[in-house]
């Protein structure tokens, strides 16, 4: 057995690590020497852009065989150590305290609402059938999605109909800040235009989370000429788009880039409650094109920023308040927020918050909360500790 990093494992049944070499052969050979070799229910992989995708996923599902191995690249990791980039971070969950199981949905340029809620409903069967050393019935979802490929709403409807009571989270895949292509590893394989659902059942406490840092302005835009397709806003308020955006926002004396659109989301209300909806970029033509599904019609609200660090600290003190001692937070951050924080020389406080909170996962091009995929927000699963 490797060496287990017990800052987790010796009371959450998850092992964590982490490496920074240069090529994928190295890094996947640091990662063995620091997890468990046996008796695990899953390895859960946040592997770096900078890694090639197919040859890191079969170096390490060589070394850990008969073992599930799931992932995705991403936009920057969230280690044990902070926030970093060029690295991958590994989670190996122990069959003691977890079981598992995984199943990729792929082409999903083609994919139909009845077949993601076929393969929920088959999954959610598959987990009763998986011997366990675990009682049933305490369980969670997680879904990787590649986060370019436009089909995460759909994908995130279908699947949480079909899974009735069992909360679901997870992140867009990312590739850095070049927006080419984006990775999830299964089976040994890395796939584009796909998602993966993981589900776990676990004898330890959890709870999902949602937080971000946004609260709800009086200025209203209403999208009145887009392309749904490529989630293209051509005109806000019947005026060009990124003009009208800079206007209603207050920053018309600035170029918009992404260091803008992080601190300047714009919010959606659904269901009483606000989420944030991120722009990628502007367009050479003065259009707008966002991260999530937009519609013509659509009102979008000017966001006003709270703190960012007060909010994610809180986030953390009422998870601690219904779980008890939390062992590890499993977490997904948008890209966003990484760069908001960056902008107001808030990364270190952010890091170190994370790094005391023992978070770890990765920056991602878009956030999945139950049957909604956002932008701008950190979500997760705060896993607790065993009972004494």
């Amino acid at each position: 057995m490797g060496q287990t990093d017990f800052r987790f494992g010796d009371t959450s049944g998850v092992a964590v690590a982490k490496s920074k070499a240069a090529g994928a052969e190295q890094a996947v050979a640091e990662l063995v020497t620091q997890l468990p070799s046996d008796d695990l229910a899953l390895i859960l992989l946040f592997v770096s852009p900078s890694y090639d995708p197919h040859q890191f996923i079969g170096e390490i599902s060589r070394r850990f065989d008969g073992i599930p191995v799931c992932g995705c690249t991403t936009a920057g990791e969230l280690a044990p150590d902070g926030w970093d980039e060029n690295s991958v971070v590994a989670l190996a969950f122990s069959r003691a305290d977890f079981s598992a199981v995984a199943r990729p949905i792929l082409n999903l340029d083609g994919f139909r609402v009845e077949d993601g809620r076929r393969i929920g409903a088959e999954l959610r069967q598959e987990l009763l059938r998986v011997p366990s050393q675990v009682e049933r019935g305490n369980s969670f979802g997680l879904v990787l999605i590649d986060g370019l490929c436009r089909r995460e709403e759909a994908v995130m409807s279908a699947i949480y109909a079909s899974l009735d009571d069992i909360p679901i989270v997870g992140g867009s895949a990312g590739d850095g800040m070049r927006f080419e292509k984006t990775w999830v590893f299964v089976d040994g394989k890395a796939h584009t235009n796909a998602a993966l659902l993981i589900l776990l059942n676990t004898s330890l406490p959890f709870r999902v989370f949602k937080c971000d840092n946004f609260e709800p302005r009086p200025q209203k835009m209403v999208v009145t000429e887009a392309d749904i397709e490529s989630r293209t806003v051509r005109e806000l308020n019947a005026e060009p788009a990124a003009q009208e955006y800079s206007r209603v926002v207050g920053i018309m004396d600035a170029k918009l880039d992404p260091f803008s659109f992080a601190s300047h989301p714009v919010l959606v209300r659904v269901g009483g409650s606000y989420y944030a909806r991120s722009i990628q970029r502007v367009e050479p033509d003065g259009s707008l094109h966002f991260f999530c599904a937009i519609d013509e019609g659509m009102v979008l609200t000017a966001a006003a920023s709270l703190s960012l660090v007060g909010t994610t600290r809180e986030a953390f003190a009422e998870t601690r308040d219904q779980i008890g001692d939390v062992s590890l937070y499993i977490g997904f951050e948008c890209l966003l927020r990484r760069l908001d924080a960056e902008q107001h020389q808030l990364a270190r406080d952010m890091s170190e918050l994370y790094r005391q909170n023992r978070v770890v996962g990765f920056h991602t091009y878009g956030e999945q909360f139950g049957s909604m995929h956002v932008n701008q927000t950190f979500t997760g699963v705060a896993i607790g500790r065993r009972s004494p």
